[in-house]
Protein backbone atom coordinates (compact mmCIF):
# COMPACT_ATOMS: atom_id res chain seq x y z
CA UNK A 1 0.00 0.00 0.00
CA UNK A 2 1.32 3.46 -1.21
CA UNK A 3 0.58 6.43 0.66
CA UNK A 4 -0.32 10.02 -1.17
CA UNK A 5 -1.88 13.52 -0.41
CA UNK A 6 -5.00 14.86 -1.97
CA UNK A 7 -4.73 17.95 -0.77
CA UNK A 8 -2.32 17.50 2.02
CA UNK A 9 -4.89 15.13 3.39
CA UNK A 10 -3.14 11.47 3.74
CA UNK A 11 -4.80 9.13 1.48
CA UNK A 12 -4.13 5.22 0.39
CA UNK A 13 -3.68 2.89 -2.48
CA UNK A 14 -4.40 -0.87 -2.84
CA UNK A 15 -0.73 -1.76 -3.47
CA UNK A 16 2.24 -0.12 -4.78
CA UNK A 17 3.41 -0.06 -8.55
CA UNK A 18 4.78 -2.90 -10.08
CA UNK A 19 8.63 -2.71 -9.85
CA UNK A 20 11.28 -1.47 -12.74
CA UNK A 21 12.34 -4.43 -14.58
CA UNK A 22 9.22 -6.43 -13.73
CA UNK A 23 6.74 -8.03 -16.04
CA UNK A 24 4.10 -5.89 -16.76
CA UNK A 25 0.83 -7.14 -14.90
CA UNK A 26 -2.11 -8.21 -17.04
CA UNK A 27 -5.33 -6.03 -17.43
CA UNK A 28 -8.37 -5.62 -19.23
CA UNK A 29 -10.13 -2.18 -19.03
CA UNK A 30 -13.05 -0.64 -21.66
CA UNK A 31 -12.08 1.74 -24.70
CA UNK A 32 -14.79 4.52 -25.34
CA UNK A 33 -16.54 2.25 -27.57
CA UNK A 34 -16.78 -0.19 -24.70
CA UNK A 35 -14.90 -2.81 -26.39
CA UNK A 36 -12.06 -4.29 -23.99
CA UNK A 37 -8.76 -3.89 -24.47
CA UNK A 38 -5.80 -4.79 -22.64
CA UNK A 39 -1.84 -5.60 -22.74
CA UNK A 40 -2.14 -8.20 -25.45
CA UNK A 41 -3.66 -5.43 -27.90
CA UNK A 42 0.15 -3.57 -28.04
CA UNK A 43 2.34 -6.56 -28.18
CA UNK A 44 5.98 -5.15 -29.71
CA UNK A 45 4.89 -1.30 -28.43
CA UNK A 46 6.11 0.52 -26.54
CA UNK A 47 3.49 1.81 -23.32
CA UNK A 48 2.84 4.43 -21.31
CA UNK A 49 0.15 4.22 -18.63
CA UNK A 50 -1.17 7.67 -17.87
CA UNK A 51 -2.90 6.46 -14.54
CA UNK A 52 -5.63 9.46 -13.07
CA UNK A 53 -8.99 9.73 -10.93
CA UNK A 54 -10.87 11.45 -13.23
CA UNK A 55 -10.63 13.74 -16.66
CA UNK A 56 -13.53 16.01 -14.81
CA UNK A 57 -10.58 17.45 -12.86
CA UNK A 58 -8.06 20.05 -14.64
CA UNK A 59 -5.13 18.44 -14.03
CA UNK A 60 -6.11 14.96 -14.89
CA UNK A 61 -7.29 16.58 -18.51
CA UNK A 62 -3.55 18.32 -18.60
CA UNK A 63 -2.13 15.13 -18.41
CA UNK A 64 -4.44 13.73 -21.26
CA UNK A 65 -3.84 16.44 -23.45
CA UNK A 66 0.03 16.65 -22.92
CA UNK A 67 0.64 13.14 -23.45
CA UNK A 68 -1.36 13.27 -26.18
CA UNK A 69 0.93 16.13 -27.67
CA UNK A 70 3.77 14.08 -27.34
CA UNK A 71 2.16 10.94 -28.94
CA UNK A 72 2.67 11.79 -32.23
CA UNK A 73 6.62 12.18 -31.58
CA UNK A 74 7.03 8.84 -30.28
CA UNK A 75 7.20 5.68 -32.66
CA UNK A 76 6.48 2.64 -31.81
CA UNK A 77 4.39 3.74 -28.94
CA UNK A 78 0.94 3.70 -27.51
CA UNK A 79 -0.33 6.14 -25.10
CA UNK A 80 -3.15 4.33 -22.80
CA UNK A 81 -4.97 7.15 -20.35
CA UNK A 82 -6.73 5.29 -17.74
CA UNK A 83 -9.27 6.33 -14.69
CA UNK A 84 -12.05 4.78 -13.80
CA UNK A 85 -14.40 7.27 -15.44
CA UNK A 86 -17.12 5.90 -17.78
CA UNK A 87 -16.06 5.01 -21.32
CA UNK A 88 -18.82 8.14 -22.39
CA UNK A 89 -16.86 10.48 -20.33
CA UNK A 90 -13.59 9.90 -21.76
CA UNK A 91 -14.80 9.96 -25.12
CA UNK A 92 -16.89 13.43 -24.67
CA UNK A 93 -13.51 15.14 -23.12
CA UNK A 94 -11.17 13.28 -26.40
CA UNK A 95 -14.02 14.33 -28.68
CA UNK A 96 -14.41 17.78 -27.63
CA UNK A 97 -10.73 18.58 -27.34
CA UNK A 98 -9.78 16.89 -30.21
CA UNK A 99 -7.32 14.60 -28.64
CA UNK A 100 -6.61 11.46 -31.29
CA UNK A 101 -3.09 10.39 -30.16
CA UNK A 102 -4.22 8.65 -27.11
CA UNK A 103 -6.32 5.96 -25.78
CA UNK A 104 -8.95 6.84 -23.59
CA UNK A 105 -9.39 3.80 -21.27
CA UNK A 106 -11.69 2.91 -18.18
CA UNK A 107 -11.28 0.46 -15.17
CA UNK A 108 -15.06 0.80 -14.21
CA UNK A 109 -16.12 -2.70 -15.35
CA UNK A 110 -14.06 -4.53 -12.28
CA UNK A 111 -11.33 -2.72 -11.18
CA UNK A 112 -8.76 -5.51 -12.22
CA UNK A 113 -5.72 -2.27 -14.00
CA UNK A 114 -6.12 -0.42 -10.57
CA UNK A 115 -5.85 -4.13 -8.40
CA UNK A 116 -2.82 -5.22 -10.61
CA UNK A 117 -1.13 -1.91 -10.28
CA UNK A 118 -1.51 -0.90 -7.03
CA UNK A 119 -3.44 2.08 -7.97
CA UNK A 120 -6.76 2.08 -6.53
CA UNK A 121 -7.96 4.39 -4.05
CA UNK A 122 -9.11 2.67 -0.55
CA UNK A 123 -9.94 5.73 1.87
CA UNK A 124 -11.02 9.37 1.35
CA UNK A 125 -13.39 11.46 -0.55
CA UNK A 126 -11.84 9.55 -3.69
CA UNK A 127 -11.69 6.02 -2.62
CA UNK A 128 -12.88 3.85 -5.63
CA UNK A 129 -11.03 6.21 -8.17
CA UNK A 130 -7.29 5.95 -9.77
CA UNK A 131 -4.53 7.74 -7.81
CA UNK A 132 -2.29 9.74 -10.29
CA UNK A 133 0.32 7.62 -11.29
CA UNK A 134 2.73 7.02 -14.66
CA UNK A 135 3.99 3.23 -15.33
CA UNK A 136 6.43 3.03 -18.97
CA UNK A 137 6.47 -0.08 -20.39
CA UNK A 138 9.48 -1.33 -23.02
CA UNK A 139 7.90 -3.00 -26.29
CA UNK A 140 8.64 -6.22 -24.45
CA UNK A 141 6.12 -5.46 -21.49
CA UNK A 142 9.11 -4.70 -18.90
CA UNK A 143 8.48 -2.09 -16.56
CA UNK A 144 11.11 0.97 -17.63
CA UNK A 145 9.85 3.53 -15.20
CA UNK A 146 7.07 4.06 -12.87
CA UNK A 147 5.93 7.00 -10.44
CA UNK A 148 3.04 6.98 -8.39
CA UNK A 149 2.60 11.18 -7.90
CA UNK A 150 2.97 11.75 -4.04
CA UNK A 151 -0.23 14.17 -4.28
CA UNK A 152 -2.81 13.84 -6.48
CA UNK A 153 -3.35 17.18 -7.15
CA UNK A 154 0.45 17.57 -8.96
CA UNK A 155 0.85 16.77 -12.28
CA UNK A 156 3.09 13.68 -13.20
CA UNK A 157 6.74 14.27 -14.47
CA UNK A 158 6.44 14.46 -18.18
CA UNK A 159 9.61 14.90 -18.71
CA UNK A 160 11.11 11.92 -17.15
CA UNK A 161 8.10 9.50 -18.29
CA UNK A 162 8.83 10.49 -21.86
CA UNK A 163 12.69 9.84 -21.49
CA UNK A 164 12.22 6.20 -19.49
CA UNK A 165 10.97 5.49 -23.87
CA UNK A 166 14.59 5.97 -25.22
Amino acid sequence: MAQITLKGSPVHTSGTLPAVGSKAPAFTVAKTDLADVGLQDFTGKKIVLNIFPSIDTPTCATSVRKFNADAGKLPNTAILCISADLPFALKRFCGAEGLEGVTPASDFRNGNFGNAYGVRITDGPLRGLLSRAVVVLDAAGKVVYTEQVPEITQEPDYAKALAALK
